[in-house]
């Protein structure tokens, strides 16, 4: 689903990312882990047409989307979410999905002003689709909600039905347990793997290792820009470059 090809990312004279190449396989959960100012947060900048690298390229699945800038990738089928939650405040839950499905829309500026009745249907649609979304993160009951007034963790999750509204094959997830409780991670990990079950594609990069180690089918390491290792959660546990990267030898 995702394939990086030789990426090197470089900020004058600071190289954040060196001849870095991966795979995230249709289907899995791939993580992304590392020490801090190993390059996790540069690279998935990258993917998500932020930066654009200085040389390599970038494949959803096969079709070249280096330097295409986000709005396009979220046509194509790639969503991300952020470590800092970005929600509209002022909107209710349910807008805040809402507004997620704008890349499912097909009404003109003319069709909204005179409610018109192909932009009355959609927006009934619009809703409809957006509440579904909610039940499937276990939120919809907050739907009228104030997002402003949520709970930390109750707005992780309305960020991801929201991301989840633009029906994704590829979902990036930016530490996704950052800020949660032990009780809030546990769902949170129960909420990937149903995403990963309905045939969306996820790419996360978490410093929870309980979380990667639960809900990843394949781990990337990286450290210090390079790729350092990669394999399944076990072989990643049991690997000495790893260990010494985190632990020192």
């Amino acid at each position: 689903m995702l394939r990086l090809a030789d990426v090197t990312m470089t900020f004058g004279g600071l190289t954040a990312l060196q001849d870095f190449s991966m795979t995230a396989r249709r289907g899995e959960i791939t993580g992304i882990i590392g020490p801090n100012g190993a390059g996790k947060t540069t690279l998935f900048n990258i993917v998500s047409g932020i930066y654009t690298q200085t040389t390599g390229k970038v494949f959803l699945e096969e079709r070249d989307i280096s330097g295409m800038p986000p709005e396009r990738l979220a046509s194509l089928g790639m969503v991300r979410t952020f470590q800092n939650i970005e929600l509209f405040g002022q909107l209710t839950v349910l807008e805040n999905v809402m507004v997620g499905r704008h890349t499912r829309s097909n009404s003109g500026i003319f069709a909204c002003a005179f409610k018109l009745p192909n932009h009355l249907r959609e927006e009934r649609q619009i809703r409809e689709q957006a509440l579904k979304w909610l039940e499937f993160a276990g939120i919809a009951d907050l739907c009228q909600v104030t997002a402003a007034n949520l709970p930390f963790g109750k707005g992780r999750l309305l960020e991801i039905a929201r991301a989840l509204a633009l029906e994704p094959r590829l979902l990036l997830m930016d530490e996704p347990a950052a800020g949660l409780n032990s009780r809030e991670t546990l769902e949170l990990a129960l909420l990937i793997k149903r995403i990963r079950d309905i045939g969306v594609t996820v790419v996360l990069v978490e410093h929870d290792m309980e979380l990667v180690m639960d809900v990843c089918d394949a781990i990337v390491v990286l450290n210090l820009g390079c790729k350092l290792a990669t394999g399944t959660p076990r072989q990643i546990q049991e690997n000495p470059a790893v260990i010494a990267a985190y632990l020192g030898e």
